[in-house]
């Protein structure tokens, strides 16, 4: 799950452009988006396999390959469905100023350098309530 989605804001762009709740809420949205297309080929998955009973051979072929592209589909869909679950609820955890105790009120430091290098990546915010800095780390 390395590849971002160009859909998805990064964490970085996220709380530069719509700040970090928006960014939160927009990617709980998604995950919530991808179950939703996860159970959706479940059901026609489901539905594939009924038309099995009494079909001709031809038929068993074709709905072998929608067997195939329903489970496939659905399982990409709760994978991503997971990563983007679990990415913003750890993002959210690291959300609260230990100073002032402020949910979500986060400030990109744009003066400290960026870290291109390997996992974790830390991006150094501050609160907009007392000014404290810490880095979230970004896995």
């Amino acid at each position: 799950m390395a590849t971002p989605n160009p859909l998805n804001r990064t964490l970085a762009d996220g709380i530069r452009q719509v700040g970090f709740r928006k960014w939160y809420e927009r990617e709980l949205l998604s995950s919530h988006a991808h179950m939703a297309l996860a159970l959706f080929a479940v059901v026609a998955l489901i539905a594939s396999f009924e038309a099995f009973q009494g079909a001709s051979a031809n038929d068993k072929l074709i709905n072998t390959v929608f067997v195939v592209v329903c489970a496939t589909v659905s399982l990409w869909a709760l994978r991503r469905y997971l990563y983007l679950l679990m990415h913003a609820e750890e993002m959210a955890n690291q959300a609260n100023c230990a100073q002032c105790q402020a949910y979500g009120m986060l400030q990109l430091q744009d003066a400290a350098p960026r870290q291109t290098t390997a996992p974790p990546k830390l991006l150094p915010v501050c609160c907009k309530r007392c000014g404290f800095r810490w880095n979230l780390e970004d896995n």
